[in-house]
């Protein structure tokens, strides 16, 4: 590795110098994103940054609404907006269309369904040359509308609802196991390799794990603000959860462990409800076992709500209280079925494609 350049990072990996004003390439994937596409484009664009220095491109997954006339609208604009096709449609497959026609020597995600701040892109930079890392990033903000997403928005802040993620804490300054979207430094997708085209969910924590696996380090600042709005239904938040433990369940099965077991905690849960159901139902003397493991859950969960209803408005406990167990019980479903539908499926041996060293 004695060609990536002079200066040392952190983890160990050597890394070539980052100037202090570094080319920086944005990479926006979407699909059906006429509600929120405008108001992300423009703020990448609107970043307090030297312009001639950043590129934004939009990866769309040939949206069937108006988001690609919304772009092209905004090129007109901007030249510095670039829109791209992404055919297969998955998130990771079109952050890799975008990585791969990048010129940046840093290379930022940024999601449709969220808010950044002017100097999102600035803190970035600052990050990775302040601590060496690959990948650096800010806290998971959540921003409710709704009268549901302000309840959903408790739920995320609260340890019973993200097991005391780092990547939830707006304060946490520090090395971490992952982060929110990510600034990346291009080194990173040459060490490393590119998101995973296959991956459907989870593709940042498994590629997260990647960096690290090779002596990367990954950085979160509370400097990089950022937020995003979370799902408005039951039935949507039920589908993101059950898709998080689908995709977790798929990096395991090819990466190993993750290096806290943290995310594997939905599905314990998950595993001990549903033993303790099937040994109640099939022999008596293990009802009492039931009904005080739910006995605790049920004092959990509203101890839980009541602690994250309380900072926020205390009339949505009851709507948090609910949300507990939905996320509890998708995520450790989807981690089940995730396991069975890829232990029989083969998945790549292969590492994902890599950026060529400059």
């Amino acid at each position: 590795m004695d060609d990536w350049g002079p200066e040392s990072g952190r983890g160990g990996v050597i890394l070539r110098t980052l100037a202090e004003r570094p080319f920086c390439s944005i990479v926006i994937p979407c699909y059906n994103e006429e509600e929120h596409i405008e108001r992300v484009v423009r703020a990448a664009s609107g970043q307090r940054y030297p312009s001639e220095c950043l590129e934004i491109f939009v990866v769309d997954g040939r949206s069937l609404d108006r988001t690609p006339d919304i772009v092209r609208a905004l090129i007109a604009e901007d030249p510095r907006i670039v829109l791209l096709d992404n055919p297969q449609r998955l998130q990771a497959a079109a952050l890799n269309i975008g990585i791969k026609r990048s010129r940046g020597d840093v290379i930022i995600r940024m999601d449709a369904h969220a808010d950044y701040d002017p100097g999102y892109v600035a803190a970035s930079v600052a990050a990775l040359r302040r601590t060496g890392a690959l990948n650096v990033g800010g806290a998971m903000r959540p921003l409710g509308k709704t009268r549901f997403q302000k309840a959903l928005c408790a739920a995320l802040q609260s340890p019973l609802g993200v097991g005391g993620s780092a990547s939830r804490d707006p304060e946490r300054e520090g090395y971490v196991e992952s982060v929110w979207c990510g600034a990346f430094r291009r080194e990173a997708f040459e060490l490393a390799g590119l998101f995973d085209p296959d991956a459907r969910t989870n593709e940042d924590a498994e590629l997260n794990q990647r960096i690290l696996s090779r002596g990367g380090r990954i950085y979160q600042s509370r400097d990089i603000v950022g937020h995003y709005y979370p799902r408005s239904t039951f039935g949507g938040l039920f589908r993101q959860y059950f898709n998080y433990g689908a995709g977790r369940a798929r990096t395991i099965l090819l990466r190993g462990l993750p290096p806290s077991p943290r995310p594997l905690i939905p599905f314990a849960t998950f595993s001990t409800f549903t033993v303790l159901v099937a040994l109640a139902l099939l022999y008596s003397p293990a009802e009492p076992v039931l009904r005080a493991a739910v006995a605790v859950y049920t004092l959990a969960i509203a101890v839980g709500a009541a602690w994250a209803a309380y900072r926020v408005d205390r009339r949505l406990v009851f709507l948090v209280a609910a949300m507990f167990p939905v996320m509890h019980f998708a995520h450790g479903l989807g981690f089940a079925v995730g396991l069975v539908r890829y232990a029989q499926a083969p998945l790549r041996d292969a590492e994902p494609e890599r950026l060529p060293a400059r």
